[in-house]
């Protein structure tokens, strides 16, 4: 991924161009390399949240496990994309609706033969699944709303460490950890005048360096949620989404 120099914080102003998804839609039911390669790195995403989603439907684990790698297979392998509809624009939508109704069909039966095929199409780490999805809160969210969190979650993440790689790229990882507490996403950031100290820096240095980091997470993240709509008008709508997912849910009103 190309790296931005220190005053390169317009990213997310450039004109929307072809992306993973509009690749995709493009392609419809026929096959491409490019197609084909594009698919696997959004599918690449999602696998978790769809893994939680199947989780939280009431299947266990080794149930979870056959039931996403199947999906997976037959949305690769077989090519399900004629059912995608270019006006609903959206990969997250598309992924859903397509594993609500994959649960539905016959798949559900042939699940078991499809883990451990020949050909492994989106790497998944089962066992990283469950040891992640057992400290998953108990809390009341559906299978939907928790498919939502776990999605913005790991577009949050995926912006997070892509900046530290352009960070440490230019020797200046020690300036993005000290900084990352203040992106709000990981919440702790030390105070100014510790971290002045600690990184031999005026806080005045420290606050343009961070206004930097903000600008670039930001863009960084249009760019991510711009790999998986159709069109840029939906880029906003994605982030308010993303917004919405985070949100915890209003308690009951006394």
């Amino acid at each position: 991924m190309p790296t931005q120099s220190d005053d390169d914080t317009g990213a997310g102003q450039r004109q929307f161009a072809t992306t993973h998804w509009s690749v995709v839609l493009a392609a419809g039911g026929d096959r491409s390399a490019q197609a084909d390669r594009a698919l696997a790195e959004l599918c690449a995403d999602y696998w978790y949240p769809l893994y939680v989603f199947v989780r939280r439907r009431g299947h266990d684990a080794d149930a979870a496990r056959d039931l996403t790698q199947a999906f997976f297979a037959k949305l690769l392998e077989k090519n399900d994309l004629k059912a995608a509809d270019p006006a609903r624009g959206r990969f997250r939508s598309f992924l859903l609706t397509s594993m609500k109704n994959f649960l539905a069909s016959e798949w559900r039966r042939q699940a078991a033969v499809k883990r451990g095929g020949d050909v492994e199409l989106v790497s998944i780490d089962y066992r990283d699944a469950e040891d992640r999805y057992r400290i998953e809160p108990a809390d009341t969210l559906t299978p939907e709303a928790i498919y939502e969190r776990r999605w913005a979650l790991g577009l949050l993440a995926r912006a997070v460490d892509d900046l530290r790689t352009q960070y440490d790229a230019r020797d200046r990882a020690e300036l993005f950890d000290a900084l990352k507490g203040y992106l709000g996403y990981d919440p702790g950031g030390v105070p100014y005048g510790e971290l002045s100290q600690r990184l031999d820096q005026s806080e005045a240095a420290l606050r343009t360096a961070l206004s930097r980091l903000r600008a670039r997470w930001r863009a960084r993240l249009r760019e991510i949620v711009a790999e998986t709509v159709q069109e840029g008008r939906m880029i906003d709508d994605e982030l308010n989404d993303l917004i919405t997912a985070l949100t915890p849910p209003a308690g009951p009103s006394l």
